[in-house]
């Protein structure tokens, strides 16, 4: 299993790229030396900070003929990436 899922490139991630941080959705065991091995090794930077966040599922419900239903969506771990000066990540650039 990868350790990393997927990038973010939500609004508020893509304002990082200016500063050389990059967001991605992670595994949730995974640690800081794993996601940084990953990261250079998928794409070719030098990684020289790493943030992890741990998100809580939100938990939603919705009303149908059989009553309500509610659920929760599940965990996850965001990591945002810092790259040395220089280097970039171009997520694109395979479309």
């Amino acid at each position: 299993m990868s350790i990393l899922k997927k990038p973010i490139v939500t609004e508020k991630a893509t304002g990082l790229n200016e500063k050389g941080q990059y967001a991605f959705e992670v595994a949730t065991k995974a640690n800081k030396v794993q996601i940084k091995k990953e990261i250079e090794q998928l794409y070719g930077v030098t990684v020289t900070g790493i943030s992890t966040i741990r998100t809580i599922g939100k938990v939603k419900s919705k009303f149908t003929k059989g009553g309500a239903v509610s659920g929760r969506r599940p965990h996850g771990k965001k990591a945002i990436v810092t790259v040395k000066e220089g280097d970039v990540i171009d997520f694109y650039s395979g479309l």
